[in-house]
């Protein structure tokens, strides 16, 4: 993993922040609208940004993200179960030390659960990160994140009213681009058995470093 300068993952950090900010805004009315605002958002962020997870070498004949058309279908706004035994994840990176999570409660879809967890450290925040059937041949073979909420990857709900779970945003976690980034997966609480035909699919060919 090249180095990146703390001010360069500060600057990613609010464009993601903002990015997600207009997706909230113009999703209540036009959920596509805000999908695809996204995808270029993105596409723009992992292409050129410096902090980008694309090895600098590659991302001149970076060919950008490739999203699957908007499924209004996959869009649901959720309540988060609480009702779950206490479990507590611990994932091992190179960069952040051990990364604590709380299991906090479960997400019923229509097609799975998905477990909701709290990033027990400074900051907090939901994380929700989701693998499908497709895994490994369309989708990322580890994953997808779909909220991250410390990250800014957040969709808007309340814990009144619902969560938004839109699996069109589910998005390749850094390690997707470069083995050099240590990434939380998807534990067996949030693999589904079917395939999610939504969201980003694998990174495209010369864009990941082996």
């Amino acid at each position: 993993m090249t180095a990146i300068s703390a001010l360069d993952v500060l600057d990613w950090r609010r464009r993601v922040h903002a990015l997600y900010a207009r997706v909230r805004a113009e999703s209540e009315s036009d959920p596509a609208g805000a999908h695809e605002l996204w995808a270029a958002g993105r596409d723009e962020l992992v292409r050129t940004h410096p902090a980008s997870p694309v090895p600098p070498e590659r991302r001149a004949g970076f060919a950008g993200l490739r999203h699957v058309p908007y499924d209004p279908s996959l869009r649901f706004v959720l309540a988060v179960d609480p009702d779950v035994q206490r479990q507590r994840l611990e994932v091992p990176t190179a960069t952040d030390g051990v990364v604590p999570f709380e299991l906090a409660g479960r997400l019923h879809l229509p097609i799975g659960d998905l477990d909701v967890w709290w990033l027990d450290s400074y900051g907090g925040g939901i994380f929700v990160p989701v693998k499908d059937a497709a895994a490994g041949r369309a989708t990322y073979g580890g994953g997808r994140y779909l909220l991250d909420t410390v990250k800014g990857a957040d969709l808007g709900g309340s814990v009144d009213d619902g969560l938004v779970v839109d699996l069109n945003f589910a998005y390749n976690p850094s390690c997707a681009y470069d083995p050099a980034w240590t990434c939380p997966l998807a534990p067996p609480g949030n693999t589904l058995g079917v395939e999610v035909a939504a969201g980003e699919l694998v990174p495209p060919a010369g864009a990941v470093t082996r």
